[in-house]
């Protein structure tokens, strides 16, 4: 079965940092697109960042300049480390894999981001 783990999430001020982890099923990482996704409350899933496995990434406008998705191949690992956070950026934060045209997610984290 296919395993994917967030962790990371939790309460910051606005302007702080944090970073999110998925660690990701060895049989599946190094092929896979990886990707962070978010949903805040009454809201749809929206694709905050992507990267694939040659190491291209995007981003959503809205994180862009501020959130950077990175891959750790040896440990499986995706991370997206988000700076300069905004109230806007609170939501269940969701690790994605990509492989064979099939999707993989994780349970979601949550970043809540007030003052």
């Amino acid at each position: 079965q296919v395993q994917l783990v967030e962790s990371g999430g939790g309460l910051v001020q606005p302007g702080g940092s944090l970073r999110l982890s998925c660690a990701t099923s060895r049989s599946i990482f190094s092929f896979a697109t990886m990707g962070w996704y978010r949903q805040a409350p009454g809201k749809q899933r929206e694709l905050v960042a992507l990267i694939t496995s040659g190491g291209s990434t995007n981003y959503a406008d809205s994180v862009k300049g501020r959130f950077t998705i990175s891959r750790d191949n040896t440990q499986n690992t995706v991370y997206l480390q988000m700076t300069s956070l905004k109230p806007e950026d609170t939501a269940v934060y969701y690790c994605n894999a990509k492989f064979q045209w099939r999707d993989f997610w994780g349970q979601g984290t949550q970043v809540t981001v007030s003052s």
